[in-house]
């Protein structure tokens, strides 16, 4: 899996009315490494990808100095998963993860695991055990939450360091919430202190930046002792309930939620521009953002797909995902906008790995595929096999709608297909002229129907069940 170390070359500052920092080399040592992941946001929701409503200037910025890639897919609509596939590279259904972690009771009543097993490949661990400084600032949501106290630690996953929320062990930040009017802060999720200590109490509406103020010397201890640092920041927004500063408040849930997404964008500008100032830091760093899922229904934007949270079309899965790396692209990369390439959450495990010139442990087999050329811009390649999707077992309908969602997906080539466990019902679109999903070609292309479909059907029996059937009943 490993390439050829990757070489380097002094790289031009350009002063121009947008900071253009796009090197045209690559740098020789290992990078630094920032996965920043936000919570339940629509693919339109930057206003680099189409947002009219609100402006996302700072992650504008990190678009124009890096790639924007319009085809990129998380690998299920809902957050626990979708974060297991960020952490492992693996199908988040081999370890009984397929809908959101919750209390005991209905984490057995879907058929799922309480939390991630450590044994589980993580990208955070093979990093750390070669030289790595680890880090985890935000959402965890893999394990310790409601009942579930006796949880792995973060620590148990590879990270040296974290602070997280409600859902997960360990250091945490929790919510106080104000509004206009309000003369004293309510509390929400005080029983989680329980969960892992020290506990910070802080205004719900800054607790993105209170993640990146404890990110950010973090990373200057790792550069300060010459180590490089992977560092995920796991954002609580923009999920509800939705709390901006009170200055900004707005009417209805809509408007609560624009609030929180310029704000959030603003407080995950200090960070960017903590590394953009640093020279050092600058050259040797590349930062991934993106969303773990589609936008909640009625609230964010999935652009112009159909679908949203917890449905396996489109706007359920695709995630506008962003690559900035001045020391690592070329200058003709920057601000450029990949269109082509089909990839996945799971397929930056070993693409970061390959970055980092490190090969899995013997024995590790990832579901994903390394793409390190694609997200440096040095290639427009497609992952070689298929994507499936198995919907969580819980989202048979998804709120306010009564549309009965199909279990099954699969994205290969142009195509897409969607069905029923056993293969029933089938739908299928073909995206390079219909990426709204609005035209059902099933009855015109048979023949790609009963292909994909055998390729789904023999991936989800491949997969540890869950009680997704049992539950549609």
């Amino acid at each position: 899996m490993p390439t050829k170390p990757l070489l380097s070359r002094s790289w031009l500052l350009l002063i121009l009315p947008v900071v253009l920092l796009c090197d045209s080399a690559v740098a020789a040592q290992r990078p630094n490494i920032i996965v920043v992941l936000l919570d339940d946001m629509g693919w339109g929701d930057f206003s680099c990808f189409g947002n009219q409503d609100v402006k996302t200037s700072q992650v504008d910025r990190l678009a124009q100095e890096g790639i924007r890639f319009s085809q990129f897919y998380v690998n299920s609509p809902i957050c626990s998963p979708s974060r297991t596939a960020f952490t492992t590279g693996q199908y988040p259904q081999r370890w009984k993860i397929s809908s959101y972690l919750n209390d005991r009771a209905d984490n057995a009543r879907r058929g799922m695991a309480d939390w991630l097993d450590p044994k589980a490949p993580s990208l955070a661990r093979m990093l750390q055990h070669n030289g790595y400084a680890t880090g985890h600032f935000g959402k965890w949501h893999m394990g310790g939450q409601r009942d579930v106290d006796d949880a792995p630690a973060i620590s148990e996953y590879g990270f040296d360091a974290s602070l997280t929320n409600f859902e997960g062990m360990g250091a945490k930040l929790l919510p106080l919430t104000m509004m206009p009017g309000s003369t004293e802060a309510g509390r929400i999720w005080a029983d989680a202190e329980r969960l892992g200590k020290p506990v910070t109490w802080m205004q719900r509406s800054q607790i993105t930046g209170g993640f990146v103020d404890a990110a950010i010397p973090f990373i200057d201890r790792a550069n300060a002792a010459k180590k490089p640092f992977f560092v995920n920041l796991w954002p609580d927004d923009v999920h509800r309930p939705y709390w901006p500063p009170v200055d900004q408040w707005a009417d209805g849930k809509r408007g609560l939620y624009r609030a929180v997404l310029k704000e959030a964008d603003r407080q995950l500008g200090k960070l960017f521009d903590h590394i953009r100032n640093n020279p050092t830091l600058r050259d040797h760093t590349l930062i991934l953002i993106c969303s773990d899922n589609g936008p909640e229904p009625g609230v964010g934007s999935a652009g112009p797909f159909r679908g949203t949270k917890g449905t396996l079309y489109e706007g359920g899965t695709r995630s506008s995902l962003i690559a900035w790396a001045p020391g690592l692209m070329g200058q003709s990369e920057c601000g450029a906008h990949n269109e082509q390439s089909v990839f996945a959450a799971f397929d930056l495990v070993p693409s970061l790995l390959s970055m980092a010139q490190l090969t899995p442990p013997e024995g590790t087999e990832f579901d994903g595929e390394n793409l390190a050329p694609v997200l440096l811009g040095k290639s427009q390649a497609s992952r070689h096999a298929p994507i499936f999707w198995r919907r969580p077992p819980d989202r048979k309908t998804m709120a306010p709608s009564k549309e009965q969602l199909p279990a099954l997906a699969v994205r290969e080539g142009r195509w897409k297909l969607l069905c029923e466990y056993d293969g029933s019902e089938p739908q299928l679109y073909d995206l390079a002229v219909d990426r709204g999903e609005k035209k059902n070609t099933a009855a015109q292309y048979p023949e790609e129907v009963a292909r994909l479909t055998a390729a789904l059907l023999a991936w989800h029996r491949s997969m540890p069940p869950d009680r997704g059937p049992q539950l549609s009943k």
